[in-house]
């Protein structure tokens, strides 16, 4: 089973603030798109859960991820898929894959109930400083459009430190900044 922790700290931006972390901070010039297709049950089970899946499509890859509330962050449980069963998933006919089906079935949830509910699609700039993983994002779904700045790193300690540290250095307010699948959800209305 692929499982990992992910501790991360995000904060939404202004694109003027985007702007300038991508001249300021040697970020790569060219962007890696990659494009998130959103799962879930009619009676919204994963999110009562705190829960998300996803399939993510990156570098003709195809990846589906379920998140899960962690006390040091998220657990996510990974699966590999091929372009075949991504494309059944996303068109309704959910495969089932080892790793993630056994997670869902521990939340009490029938794989085969799950719908996509549609997609997000980033251009994504990822820069690595020693063990933090700093990621400039430019999404945009249903019409609408954000600019985010995530920090991925080891520990909490070390996280918070960096990110609240690069934020005073912008001149960056910290602003409240749920996670895409929740505001890809509020972009359609849903909750």
């Amino acid at each position: 089973m692929t499982q990992e922790i992910e501790i991360e700290f995000k904060n939404l931006l202004t694109p003027c603030e985007y702007n300038k972390l991508l001249t300021d901070i040697p970020f790569p010039i060219e962007a890696i798109t990659q494009t998130n297709y959103y799962f879930e049950t009619k009676e919204r089970t994963l999110q009562d859960l705190g829960s998300a899946l996803r399939i993510r499509q990156k570098n003709g890859r195809y990846q589906l991820t379920l998140k899960q509330p962690h006390k040091h962050g998220l657990l996510e449980t990974h699966d590999m898929l091929t372009e075949t069963e991504a494309e059944a998933c996303i068109h309704g006919e959910m495969v089932e894959k080892k790793a993630t089906a056994k997670q869902l079935k521990q939340l009490g949830i029938d794989i085969h109930s799950l719908q996509c509910l549609g997609s997000l699609t980033t251009e994504r700039r990822e820069l690595q400083i020693e063990d933090i993983l700093l990621v400039l994002d430019y999404s945009m779904y249903n019409g609408k459009a954000d600019y985010e700045l995530e920090l991925e790193a080891t520990s909490q300690e070390s996280g918070i430190d960096y990110f609240h540290k690069l934020l005073h250095k912008f001149g960056i307010p910290i602003r409240n900044t749920p996670n895409k699948i929740e505001r890809f959800f509020t972009s359609l209305s849903l909750f």
